[in-house]
């Protein structure tokens, strides 16, 4: 009887390797059925209300070129270059850049800085409608720092404030995107 209990776990060891495949194929397709009915999608290009949009960004400002290529990529709305011509004018009322210590280390030198990205707008229609209200968006980061390490930290610093940039279009597209025109 000793010697059947070892047989007996190793047979069910051995059955169960055998099933573990199966199992994940089985658990991997009952995953993709939970997503799917319960709503799950990726998401797709963003559609606006309105063909065509002025963007009141200065020519040099990379959040300006940015936001006019994301806007290009749904191929159907057009940027203008003329705010007469378009059917909404995104008017940039400011947008800063600030760097700000948060702490310091006990010889009084900075250990990290806070990093702040700014931008207020509001959207009008053409004929001057004000269609989105004066808006903030604000976005902040910490970096630490070390000033044996500067030029990878300056690296890093614009690392940040691109992917700030990149939010802060991502969230210019959805606020566009649920505009009610009347």
């Amino acid at each position: 009887m000793t010697n059947s209990v070892p047989n007996f776990l190793s047979n069910f060891a051995q059955q169960l390797r055998a099933l573990r495949p199966t199992s994940v194929g089985i658990g991997a397709v009952l995953s993709l059925l939970i997503l799917s009915g319960c709503g799950f999608a990726l998401r797709g290009p963003v559609t606006f209300p309105f063909a065509s949009i002025y963007v009141g960004f200065p020519d040099s400002s990379s959040l300006g070129g940015e936001l006019k290529r994301n806007i290009r990529a749904n191929g159907k709305t057009l940027v203008s270059t003329d705010a007469g011509n378009s059917e909404v004018v995104l008017e940039v009322l400011g947008e800063t850049r600030e760097k700000t210590i948060l702490s310091l280390n006990s010889q009084g030198r900075v250990r990290e800085y806070n990093l702040a990205y700014t931008l207020r707008f509001r959207v009008r229609d053409k004929a001057g409608k004000e269609m989105l209200a004066p808006t903030v968006i604000s976005l902040k980061r910490n970096i630490s720092f070390n000033e044996t390490q500067v030029l990878a930290k300056e690296a890093e610093e614009g690392l940040l404030y691109r992917d700030m940039q990149s939010d802060l279009v991502q969230q210019i597209m959805r606020r566009l995107a649920v505009l009610k025109m009347d």
